[in-house]
């Protein structure tokens, strides 16, 4: 409705945002950035997009990227010029790595500047070149509509990703006709849409299947983003294939179900780590066979044939050769694949084929579960989390990176796109702002953010942010005075030289800190009290602390140690019907 009329560039970048379906934008302003601001004040004022004011740019870039996560839309961050544009670097990579859509704008000087090394220029175009999908630099207002139409698109295109764009200073000032530019009118070049699956290839991947006994469904965050939840539970219901699952897979299936093995890789479960060691099918759907999962590279699944199948044709053949490699969306390279078993005049199900591998499985699973001490005086973070799971079973989560976060992904029990967690990059201070971003996306759901004592302190200025929006935000820090994984990896690998590791001298007294914000600040040490102050830390109707000091040494098990293969787990506890035989590394006080 704009066509024939003159507007400035700042103009047009909010209009295309608002068209593209965006409300909520995360940020922080400043000089170079500032004609975008006071076009956005405008917006604000007629309730048409909200701006969200973070205390640091790491922390803007985090709460877009668990907005984008847990809502499946892209997430919008703004930033301004110099060290603005820098600080996003760390939220960039996290989220490239973790394939989230997100778009990122920042302030430039003006364009006569560019190249003078003026106050607060830097070149983030090409800083952030290897950890984005797509950049841009806008250098006329006229371009505005449609750079910011190409961003969605490539942002959500094919493997998700970050895509940045600079905008100078004059040029938010500049005026130009304005005209909008959808996403149905483009035509990029390389962003062309997927070509349907031969059928020879669901052909021979049906073949792989029937002449398996012992298939196995390893999803990763792919599937996540694919929304293919219900269908891989289809196609695992059909055949009778257990399901393991990467850290950015969380989710797919409740981890209760008979079927799901849990997290498989260096703290994976033994059960899932068995069963990649000895599957003869490995079905990789949205996965990218990364070091943490497999371990020792060509001892992974190596007895098995593969099946690949990946949005990115990148990823097909980087690390492991596939029989099968299909390029697609997973969700409907899956419903493809289940539509031609329908048609398929040769396909006989066989329900008994799977069932001596499912009871294998059966029988690891009880020799070697996940335990959480019990009987014993001191506060462990297993039990923490497995309490809180089953308080409350439909939280959204999200985590920092270290001992708790695997802790976390062992023994929390997720819905799809209810996990948010740094996996790819490993980004300490990243649950924190993220959970932020996650509140937004989902007002009236509980959001619990599940941090270290490190960790937490990494990006606590968010709490800030938490306090101006009245957020509800449970925050669960796992307090063992440690930077907890380099302790336990100073601990089996570098001689017990704890260099640098102990975080207790300087830390904050979490409670009072909780409450010079405006949070309420629990704490607890006792084992007894855990249910009562949980329980409260779930009720309470705002942003809450909940400090957990738990035993300083104990240690994430399992675990595959660098360059060992999976099924050589250190820390491995079986436990037989009356009594647990336990590996020397791994010395819990009692259990049952």
């Amino acid at each position: 409705m704009f066509a024939n009329n003159r507007v400035t560039g700042a103009y047009s970048l909010m209009n295309s945002l608002v068209r593209h379906g965006v409300f909520y934008i995360f940020g922080y302003p400043g000089g170079a950035i500032l004609p975008i601001y006071d076009e956005l004040f405008r917006w604000e004022e007629k309730n048409l997009i909200k701006h969200i004011l973070c205390r640091h740019e790491q922390g803007a870039v985090h709460a877009a990227d668990g907005y984008s996560r847990s809502s499946g839309k892209v997430g919008i961050c703004f930033a301004t010029s110099g060290p603005g544009a820098t600080n996003l670097v760390t939220g960039i990579a996290t989220a490239q790595m973790d394939s989230v859509p997100l778009i990122l704008i920042t302030g430039q000087v003006a364009r006569p500047f560019i190249g003078t090394d003026a106050f607060q220029e830097v070149d983030i175009f090409g800083i952030t070149l290897p950890i984005v999908k797509h950049s841009y630099v806008v250098r006329d207002a006229r371009d505005m509509s449609r750079i910011v139409a190409e961003a969605f698109y490539i942002a959500q295109h094919g493997r998700c990703g970050p895509v940045l764009i600079d905008i100078p200073k004059d040029v938010g000032i500049e005026k130009s006709i304005y005209t909008f530019t959808s996403q149905a009118q483009l035509n990029l070049v390389g962003c062309n849409s997927f070509k349907p699956v031969k059928l020879k290839h669901f052909a021979r991947m049906l073949d792989l299947v029937q002449q398996s006994n012992q298939p196995l469904l390893y999803v990763g965050g792919g599937a996540i983003a694919s929304n293919a939840s219900d269908i891989i539970i289809d196609l695992s219901r059909r055949f009778q294939i257990p399901i393991t699952t990467t850290l950015m897979g969380k989710g797919i299936i409740n981890e209760n179900n008979s079927l799901s093995l849990g997290m498989l890789g260096m703290h994976g479960t033994a059960y899932a780590n068995f069963a990649v060691s000895e599957c003869d099918l490995l079905i990789a759907l949205g996965a990218r066979f990364d070091d943490r999962v497999t371990g020792k590279l060509d001892e992974f699944a190596c007895n098995a044939q593969v099946i690949h199948i990946d949005v990115d044709p990148a990823e097909l053949g980087k690390n492991r050769i596939p029989q099968v490699a299909i390029v697609g969306d997973v969700k409907n390279v899956i419903t493809d694949f289940l539509r031609y078993l329908d048609s398929a005049v040769n396909f006989i199900p066989n329900n008994d084929q799977t069932s001596s591998w499912n009871q294998r499985i059966s029988v690891w699973k009880n020799q070697y579960p996940l335990l959480v001490p019990k009987n014993v005086n001191f506060l462990s973070a297993q039990e923490i989390l497995d309490t809180i799971s089953k308080l409350e079973p439909g939280a959204y989560f999200t985590t920092d990176v270290g001992q708790h976060q695997m802790w976390a992904a062992q023994f929390l029990n997720v819905l799809p796109r209810h996990w948010m967690s740094s996996s790819g990059l490993g980004t300490m201070g990243y649950g924190l702002p993220a959970a932020i971003g996650v509140q937004f996306a989902n007002l009236s759901k509980k959001v619990i953010c599940v941090s270290g004592d490190a960790s937490f302190q990494m990006n606590l200025q968010e709490l800030a942010t938490i306090s101006q929006y009245n957020l509800p935000i449970k925050i669960l820090i796992i307090n063992n005075k440690w930077q907890g994984m380099v302790r336990q990896w100073q601990q089996a690998f570098y001689g017990e030289r704890y260099s640098h590791s102990s975080m207790d001298q300087g830390s904050p007294d979490l409670v009072k800190l909780a409450q010079s914000f405006g949070l309420l600040g629990l704490e607890i040490e006792v084992r007894k009290d855990l249910k009562d102050i949980l329980q409260l830390f779930c009720s309470y109707d705002g942003p809450v602390i909940l400090n957990c000091k738990v035993k300083e040494q104990d240690n994430c098990y399992p675990m595959v140690a660098p360059g060992k293969s999976n099924a050589q787990m250190i820390g491995l506890v079986k436990q037989s019907s009356s009594f647990v035989v336990e590996n020397n590394i791994n010395k819990l006080s009692n259990s049952n």
